[in-house]
């Protein structure tokens, strides 16, 4: 019998640093230091806990997570664990995770306001800058396309 070197890489799982924590996710929130940024963090918290019905998890030191998957790349069939959304309050702006692929919201993200994207993520300096309700919108979608292909 022979065994096709793919058929390992395909199923190899893969252990990342940035996992789910017991800390809570509130306090957290609360010890930013800056007052925008803690208050659009509890606005993200709220539209994220409606749309997945999920509690937040803080993993690794500053991503606030709802839900779990585990992704598994096409290209290197290398697989980790995720979450389904998520957001970290970054120094910068808002880091937004709503996709593996950010693109497939192309339509709403021409309406959403003033952000930036990179592959798989969300760029926003404030919530005034940009259309709530759109961003509701994308995290809503984000979420049911991811747990429709979490395969559980």
């Amino acid at each position: 019998m022979t065994i096709d070197p793919m058929a390992e890489k395909k199923s190899k799982h893969v252990e990342i640093k940035t996992k789910p924590t017991a800390s809570n996710v509130e306090d957290f929130i609360n010890a930013l230091p800056d007052e925008q940024k803690r208050r659009d963090s509890f606005t993200l918290l709220k539209m994220m806990k409606e749309a997945s019905d999920e509690e937040p998890v803080l993993w690794s030191s500053s991503i606030i997570g709802f839900g779990n998957k585990r992704y598994k790349s096409p290209a290197t069939g290398r697989e980790v664990d995720w979450l389904l959304i998520g957001f970290s309050p970054r120094k910068a702006s808002l880091s937004l995770y709503v996709s593996v692929n950010i693109q497939e919201h192309a339509a709403a993200l021409e309406k959403l306001g003033k952000h930036k994207t990179g592959v798989g993520c969300l760029y926003i300096n404030k919530l005034e800058d940009i259309d709530l309700d759109v961003l509701k919108s994308i995290i809503r979608t984000a979420y049911r396309r991811s747990m429709s292909t979490t395969g559980s």
